[in-house]
C-alpha cells in the first residue's frame, strides 16, 4: 500500500504529466472549475484535462460535484491536508507553491 507522501510525489514529481496535474491543482486551488474552463485556463487540450482529472480524482486529489460537461472540480480534503507536502514537492521542482 502507497503511502500519501509515495502517492504525491508519483502523481506530482515521478510522471511525465506531473506538471500539468500541477497546473491543475494551482488553478483548482483558486477556484472550482469544470474541464472546459480548466482547458481554456492552462491553454492545454481538453482531452488532456480530462485525463489529468481522471488520475487526481480517482487518487483522491480533486473531486467533482455534477454530471457530464457541466461537472465542476474542487481540490478535495486530501488535498488541503496535504497542502504542505505538495508545496515542498513544487518547491523542489521550483515551481510556485499552492495558495
Amino acid at each position: 500500500m502507497r503511502t500519501r507522501k509515495q502517492l504525491l510525489w508519483w502523481l506530482l514529481a515521478g510522471t511525465k504529466g506531473g506538471n500539468t496535474r500541477i497546473l491543475i491543482l494551482a488553478a483548482l486551488a483558486a477556484e472550482p472549475q469544470n474541464a472546459n474552463q480548466l482547458a481554456q485556463r492552462l491553454s492545454l487540450d481538453y482531452k488532456t484535462v480530462r485525463h489529468h482529472l481522471s488520475l487526481l480524482t480517482e487518487n483522491g486529489l480533486v473531486e467533482g460535484i455534477g454530471a457530464g460537461y457541466a461537472n465542476s472540480y474542487f481540490l478535495s480534503d486530501l488535498a488541503a491536508e496535504e497542502r504542505e507536502l505538495v508545496n515542498g514537492i513544487l518547491r523542489r521542482k521550483g515551481m510556485e507553491e499552492l495558495k
